[in-house]
């Protein structure tokens, strides 16, 4: 079973992401901000990560350069996911290495799918 870590500061759209990511059989670990994540990263590498980038502490773009920075981590999938839907939020999150860029609000298929693919790349 595939692993995925959730990092989001919202309780509410961690849970909701939670419950999505489960209900299609996947395993869920999480973090509230980016700082938290890179400990998780480092004790537990999981199969992917669904990172928020509006965070406390440490922002989504910067944990993201981190872990395709790192070549332990360098081939770790990363899904962004934020309320920043703007054109070049999604062209500023690919050029930190993204694999793939979900605006909220999203379609449950639309992230579901997305992992999925990812997670069998």
């Amino acid at each position: 079973m595939s692993t995925v870590l959730v990092v989001e500061d919202s309780v509410a759209q961690r849970e909701m992401i939670i419950d999505l990511l489960q209900g299609n059989g996947l395993q869920v670990t999480v973090a509230s901000d980016g700082v938290e994540a890179l400990a998780h990263i480092q004790g537990d590498l999981p199969d992917l990560v669904v990172l928020d980038i509006v965070m406390p502490r440490m922002n989504g773009y910067e944990v993201c350069r981190r872990i395709k920075s790192d070549p332990a981590t360098q081939n770790l999938p990363v899904v962004l996911c934020s309320s920043k839907g703007e054109e070049f939020d999604r062209y500023w999150g690919m050029k930190q290495g993204a694999d793939a860029y979900i605006a909220k609000p999203f379609q449950p298929t639309e992230l579901v799918g997305t992992v999925k693919q990812l997670l069998r790349d």
